[in-house]
């Protein structure tokens, strides 16, 4: 029998636009329960589903998952072959739900490197739900925060910007977020402290909250209780509050 949601208040959170995490801890979970580390990652995307349908409920518009990075290739062959393999899977098997309960999910990151067959089943998935509305989910994918810096200078060169005539939106437009908001809330699992090159232009101005929970363990209540931390936050933006903006 599943168990009953927990009743939550929902109307005493200022609820964020986009909500980022770096989902860390699969590794030291299934080290905890003495499985293999790819168990943990089996979890880790399991878990996911229950993320995706709480930020559906609490009206988050925006998601995005850091789930494989640029770094992470040099991991243990074994290791990375079974992340991959995972990846498929969800493909195969997820993306006809996602797509009925309106997740639009966008690439972030580059697919070069990645096996032909991986890299048409990314493609096809946000294909299929490119014009769904009620949650976008932005799959950080062999993903860095310095690797889309340089990218985006590279093709602002290739494209002949005049450098007089760049801002912080002209940038921004280059990058692999184009088109959507900055990250309001980073959340990032096992109590770490650190953004592992995550976002780092877009969360210039995020508020951050560590949880202490392996992200096997991150549900619903854990993220209503971030979202509560969030709401009680008093965001500047390097200002005084006096001299804040009403909304940003």
């Amino acid at each position: 029998m599943a168990k009953a949601k927990k009743t939550l208040d929902l109307s005493v959170l200022k609820v964020p636009r986009h909500v980022a995490i770096i989902m860390d801890g699969n590794g030291r979970w299934a080290r905890s329960r003495n499985l293999p580390r790819n168990a943990g990652h089996r979890a880790g995307v399991e878990n996911l589903r229950t993320v995706i349908d709480a930020c559906i409920e609490f009206g988050i518009e925006i998601l995005t998952i850091y789930a494989f990075s640029t770094e992470n290739w040099g991991r243990p062959e074994s290791e990375v072959r079974g992340l991959m393999r995972i990846f498929a899977r969800v493909l195969d098997q997820e993306i006809d739900e996602l797509s009925a309960q309106g997740v639009c999910l966008h690439h972030l990151g580059d697919l070069n490197g990645v096996a032909a067959t991986l890299q048409n089943k990314v493609r096809r998935a946000v294909e299929k739900t490119q014009h769904n509305t009620t949650l976008i989910v932005n799959v950080a994918f062999n993903y860095g925060g310095r690797a889309e810096i340089l990218h985006a200078v590279r093709q602002m060169l290739e494209d002949g910007v005049d450098p007089g005539t760049l801002t912080e939106e002209l940038f921004s437009s280059y990058l692999f977020t184009r088109g959507l908001p900055d990250p309001d809330l980073v959340i990032r699992t096992s109590g770490e402290l650190r953004i592992s090159n995550f976002l780092i232009w877009q969360a210039a101005y995020a508020e951050y909250f560590a949880a202490p929970e392996y992200w096997p363990d991150f549900g619903r209540d854990e993220l209503y209780g971030a979202l509560l931390a969030y709401t009680q936050r008093d965001r500047r933006y390097g200002l005084l509050a006096s001299e804040q903006p009403e909304a940003r």
